[in-house]
């Protein structure tokens, strides 16, 4: 008993091995996992050849084909003679049904042979001009349509093969557009070495516009003219902190980088409020830098390393959105929020369980401004249910704490209630849905424009800012006001 697993080729007859021709000589039947391929034609005349394709018609998904096609094969190899199974290209290449094979053989304990077969990426390699050995990389296109981003480093070059109609390339051009610029130059090669051999340049945004694509059919990405890899940018901070980098940067720690991160982290924000998107992109390029940073030094000190903040970060957010990558079910944003809150107080109790009864609100940094901490912890225990009923309570709230801090007649007192007038402030404005922190922000921008605008009227009329009486102060305040 036998499982003979032998590789046809890329499509060329001439490019059959001999290995594979001397298998085939000698058998007196072959089983194929299709019979849509050139190399067919060209089999020795005396086999009694069989294919799998009736499975392709009958299943509703691929993923139903290799198993049918897997099971067959297996039973077929507990023969006495065994089985001999044909398939594209090499064995080991983008062929599911034998790694299924030889898996469920080695638990059969069946013997299993695997005849090398040329694959459809060296005569692609041919008819681009390519070297393999320049970091290329090769992915199914089945398994990239089914992606939201390409799961590989755009910075290097990119085979997708078995792109083999409209609805795929589709798929795989939407993915793709999630890392790439609609316009960027892509190569389809069809029939790579065969007769029939096609080769042509498109911008991606056509790649689902091509007719005569097929199963032979494979697309080329160059890489991105200018760096757009997490990996490669990596590379270029550990260049920088390396010997013989940049003396700045190989000095800086964890705690003398932490006013940077704080800093560009409110210049991220000074871009969302402007909605500037050019300055949006920028400055969250500078935030990467500070993670990168902090990333590359945990590197060096053998802390934890990219793999490890990605990992962490990726785990957790699975974890916490069981209604996406799980099977609970949720109805509306209240429970997604909810059970976001569970999943966390769970997650604390088990890093810890001598302090299972600690707070969920002990998770909200202390570090942050005042304004922005309180909206969190407000947000938090609304999502447990401590919350108002409605706006109206809210602007009661706010009248019964300015009496109060009218009344205060202390300054410990005073300081006492202006806090409280504060702090429910920031409940009126998540009432208002609006972002407490934002607007005071804006706020600020829109006093520091007119107050300069003030300067300049007092400049250009001989007038004195600081001996401006309060009714002074009041007309030019309105006339700044009303430009």
């Amino acid at each position: 008993m036998m499982i003979t697993i032998v590789g046809l080729g890329p499509g060329n007859p001439a490019h059959l091995t001999l290995e594979a021709r001397q298998v085939l000589e000698q058998s007196a039947e072959v089983y194929l996992r299709t019979a849509r391929h050139p190399t067919v034609s060209a089999l020795p005349p005396h086999l009694t050849v069989h294919s799998f394709d009736s499975l392709y018609e009958q299943a509703s998904d691929f993923a139903e084909v290799y198993e049918g096609i897997a099971a067959q094969v297996l039973a077929l190899g507990q023969r006495p003679e065994g089985v001999v199974y044909a398939v594209p290209g090499h064995p080991l290449v983008g062929e599911a049904t034998v790694q299924r094979v030889l898996e469920e053989a080695r638990a059969l304990g069946l013997a299993t042979r695997v005849v090398a077969g040329l694959s459809f990426i060296e005569p692609v390699l041919t008819a681009l001009g390519l070297d393999a050995l320049d970091g290329l990389q090769v992915v199914d296109a089945i398994e990239l349509a089914a992606r939201y981003h390409p799961l590989f480093n755009p910075d290097l070059p990119v085979l997708v093969g078995q792109l083999y109609g409209r609805e795929v390339a589709s798929g795989v051009k939407l993915t793709l557009m999630n890392a790439y610029p609609a316009d960027h130059l892509v190569t389809l090669v069809r029939g790579a070495g065969t007769d029939g051999e096609w080769v042509r340049t498109l911008p991606l945004y056509e790649l689902d516009r091509v007719e005569d694509m097929d199963h032979l059919t494979t697309l080329y990405l160059p890489p991105l003219p200018v760096v757009g890899g997490v990996e490669t940018f990596q590379d270029t901070i550990a260049r920088l902190r390396a010997p013989g980098g940049c003396p700045w940067d190989r000095k800086q720690t964890h705690r003398s980088l932490r006013i940077n991160l704080l800093e560009e982290t409110y210049e991220v924000l000074s871009a969302i409020d402007r909605d500037d998107m050019p300055a949006l992109c920028e400055e969250l390029g500078d935030l990467l830098l500070q993670i990168a940073l902090h990333t590359q030094i945990a590197v060096e000190e053998g802390d934890f390393s990219l793999a490890d903040v990605v990992a962490g970060i990726d785990t957790k957010i699975k974890r916490r959105h069981p209604h996406v990558f799980g099977d609970v079910q949720v109805n509306g944003v209240s429970e997604v929020l909810h059970n976001w809150e569970e999943i966390k107080r769970a997650e604390r109790a088990d890093r810890d369980s001598e302090r299972a009864e600690r707070s969920m609100l002990d998770g909200v940094p202390t570090a942050l401004p005042a304004l922005a901490r309180a909206q969190s912890l407000e947000r938090r225990a609304a999502r447990m249910g401590f919350e108002w009923r409605n706006l109206e309570e809210v602007m009661s709230k706010v009248a019964e704490e300015l009496a109060e801090l009218q009344a205060a007649t202390t300054a410990e007192a005073r300081e006492l209630e202006l806090g409280d007038v504060l702090f429910v402030l920031v409940s009126l404005a998540r009432w208002l849905d609006v972002d407490a922190e934002s607007a005071l922000r804006a706020t600020c921008d829109r006093f520091t424009r007119r107050f300069a605008a003030v300067e300049k009227l007092c400049r250009e009329r001989g007038l004195e800012m600081g001996k401006l009486s309060p009714a002074e102060w009041e007309v030019l305040w309105r006339e700044v006001k009303d430009r």
